[in-house]
């Protein structure tokens, strides 16, 4: 080009960006008269990008991708944009997750001061069976928030309506029928957990969970909610939304549970005031619960229609067959994950039902499911996190931003990682007294809540790597090594470990280590986000 042509368009096209993307290679072509020039660094002067053989991902050796996973602080001490970025996404979403757990904790406070452990027993078990049944059902938020997230990033806000829409009318459906079968046949659902002797478990049961029954069609459709928000990478709404009704859930329960006070007396009145009047016991948690899901629901669909992400027609219209295929084909791979994970966990709960009539140790797995679970929340903020922002970074800068965006989180995950099980296991004597003041259920916590505390320290790994995975769309991929990991942990379940709490503890960390080990790998491996293996092509 001489001083005197006009240059009046040039089209920008990256060649190759090798390593680091400090030193770029680009050719600008000038459209009128087909002359180009190439731009590049005398860093890269030595690499050939015409060798159509180059592996260009292995010029990141495995250290400088280690490091590169670590936090980074600018000059003045502050993070860097992709580490403000992760956090401003993350923290909110591990409130708003820490939120139910800690609310369900305030519920086993509540039961636990019925001074029963049978009433223990019970709220375990049908909150095991409740979740049971809708976690079969609960796949399509999961794929909902890395699906919006991805067609944001493209800019298809009509698309990204689509699939908000119909995820919600599966919700409708699927909900419902959870919910008729929770209501019109506790015993038989509850069998699942419980073995034949413990009917006297099965008293305290039955009405918490037909309670509880009616909360799962407004628990999906706020999943959805929660999942379209987080897809759209705003974490703080949802937050929000879930103070706000679970507040009025910890404000129920103690009312629900205990009674108002005495009035009419029961042959005077309806049974539902006589219930409100004397308490519904521990079934009142339930009915708490359910109250303060049927409100969340009704917030997030009314968001969502102002944001013109819901059409109320549409709710009830079922969608064509076309459109349902993409949430079909990855909901039934992420179906296939939650039913083999139902199949461990009811195992487990079943183990710990049978261990002695008393109920005691029953109450203990209970507990200690419920502490661990605080963890485990926050590490599916990590897991939420990287499903929206990996899917989110590769479509605006394709895969090379996506490895950036999950190296980081898995980091953070470590992080966390560490810190909830040192965390948990020195505040195991402070926490575990207040889910029960009976002393034979706080001695029988100890052992499997000091284990579950250090499962944290694979967890990591495990939500980071499986968010990662739901980010890219794998989902056949970590359904399959959720199955492998299920099967670990039903063998060691079905081996002597499976006779003592101890052991039902030691088969979930079992499980945890080969789902971290099993992510991990394919991160690093045999992802598109790999670090080797990219030939010809950036």
């Amino acid at each position: 080009l001489s001083a005197a042509t006009t240059i009046h368009c040039f089209q920008v096209q990256p060649l190759r960006s090798v390593g680091c993307v400090s030193n770029p290679r680009f050719v600008l072509t000038h459209k009128a008269s087909s002359v180009t020039v190439s731009l590049h660094s005398v860093a890269n002067e030595s690499i050939q990008d015409d060798n159509d053989d180059y592996d260009v991902d292995g010029s990141i050796s495995s250290w400088s991708r280690l490091v590169s996973s670590l936090p980074r602080l600018s000059r003045n001490g502050s993070p860097d944009e992709l580490d403000t970025k992760i956090l401003s996404t993350c923290i909110p979403t591990m409130l708003n997750l820490m939120v139910v757990p800690i609310v369900n904790a305030v519920d086993t406070f509540y039961v636990g001061r019925l001074r029963s452990p049978l009433a223990l027993a019970a709220q375990s078990a049908a909150n095991q069976c409740f979740f049971t049944v809708y976690f079969l059902v609960a796949f399509l938020p999961t794929i909902t928030a890395p699906v919006v997230a991805r067609a944001i990033g493209e800019k298809k806000w009509d698309e990204a309506r689509d699939r908000v829409c119909e995820s919600m009318f599966l919700c409708n459906v699927l909900g419902g029928m959870g919910s008729l079968i929770l209501i019109a046949f506790p015993e038989k659902v509850l069998s699942m957990v419980l073995p034949k002797s413990g009917t006297s478990v099965m008293a305290f049961a039955v009405p918490y969970l037909r309670l509880r029954a009616f909360g799962m069609l407004p628990a999906l459709l706020s999943s959805c909610g929660f999942a379209a928000y987080n897809g759209m990478l705003n974490t703080v709404t949802p937050l929000k939304v879930t103070l706000t009704t679970n507040l009025i859930n910890m404000i129920l329960d103690p009312l629900f549970i205990f009674g108002i006070g005495r009035g009419a007396s029961a042959t005077q009145s309806s049974f539902i005031l006589s219930s409100l009047q004397n308490g519904f016991g521990a079934a009142g948690a339930a009915a708490a619960t359910s109250v303060s899901e049927i409100i969340s629901s009704c917030i997030y669909v009314k968001l969502l229609i102002r944001r013109k992400l819901v059409k109320l027609s549409r709710l009830l219209k079922p969608p064509s067959l076309k459109a349902l295929i993409p949430l079909i084909q990855g909901g039934l791979a992420i179906l296939l994950r939650q039913a083999t994970l139902n199949v461990a966990f009811v195992c487990a709960a079943r183990r710990a039902q049978s261990l002695d009539p008393s109920g005691v140790s029953a109450a203990a797995y209970g507990i200690t499911m419920q502490i661990y679970s605080l963890g485990v929340v926050a590490h599916l903020g990590i897991q939420a996190t990287a499903a929206s922002m990996v899917s989110s970074a590769r479509a605006m800068g394709g895969d090379n931003a996506g490895r950036e965006v999950a190296d980081r989180i898995f980091g953070y995950g470590c992080f966390l990682g560490l810190v909830l099980a040192v965390g948990q296991f020195f505040l195991l004597p402070t926490i575990t007294p207040l889910f029960s003041p009976l002393p034979e259920v706080i001695e029988a916590v100890k052992g499997p809540a000091a284990i579950s505390s250090f499962i944290h320290l694979v967890n990591g790994l495990v939500f980071a790597g499986e968010g990662t995975l739901l980010g890219l769309g794998a989902y056949k991929d970590l359904a399959v090594i959720t199955a492998m990991g299920v099967g670990c942990m039903v063998s060691c379940l079905l081996s002597p470990l499976g006779k003592s709490l101890n052991g039902i503890l030691l088969s979930l960390a079992a499980f945890n280590l080969f789902q971290g080990l099993a992510v991990t790998l394919h991160h690093v491996r045999f992802s598109p986000l790999r670090r080797r293996g990219f030939r010809g092509k950036s």
